[in-house]
């Protein structure tokens, strides 16, 4: 339905919007701020060859794959906001893991792979939520959360950054990671406790 140019904007002067926008920039940041420094964490920490990063991207992207297909059909099953907020939790873990498992070559390869699911699996939800808050708006709606998931990685990758030129290992950006990802948790908590119930 066309609700004219201002009606595309009037979703936004509620709380819902925001609480998913707010997770996917929080959440991918936490990401970000690990898999910005993927390359140089698996080949001075973790001892793989330089020559096995492609091999090692592809499982990456494997993990992506399976992790928006399971999430998309948990979206339709169960509460997306429940998923988002459960995948989020578990990508809180698996930085963690990350931060203190890195220097076993094959732990940080599925690690890796885990994550790179739980950043795709927690997308499905947080577009299908987008989509349900934004009425009369569902086309920008969807531009936001896209907006949402670059800005993301932008703060993301400047957080890891800060991290490695502290001085830090390049371990230590997935740690970086876990209070944004923590903060995701949180909003979609907030929102599947307030709207979800409806």
């Amino acid at each position: 339905k066309d609700t004219g140019f201002k009606g595309q904007f009037r979703f936004l002067k509620t709380p819902a919007p925001w609480l998913i926008l707010g997770a996917t920039a929080l959440g991918n940041g936490g990401v970000f701020c690990w898999y910005s420094y993927i390359t140089p964490l698996l080949t001075n920490v973790s001892g793989f060859s330089a020559g096995s990063v492609t091999a090692l991207m592809m499982l990456a992207g494997f993990g992506m794959v399976v992790g928006n297909l399971v999430s998309g059909r948990l979206s339709d099953k169960y509460t997306p906001g429940r998923v988002g907020m459960v995948v989020q939790g578990m990508i809180c873990i698996v930085l963690l893991l990350i931060f203190f498992l890195s220097p076993h070559p094959w732990c940080s390869a599925i690690l890796m792979a885990l994550c790179t699911a739980g950043l795709f699996a927690v997308s499905s939800p947080e577009q299908v939520l987008i989509i349900r808050v934004a009425p009369g708006g569902e086309m920008l709606g969807g531009a936001c959360v896209q907006m949402a998931f670059n800005l993301g990685n932008a703060f993301g990758a400047t957080i890891g950054q800060a991290v490695l030129n502290a001085g830090a290992s390049y371990a230590s950006p997935s740690l970086a990671g876990v209070p944004f990802s923590l903060a995701a948790v949180a909003l979609l908590a907030v929102f599947a406790a307030r709207y979800e119930r409806r």
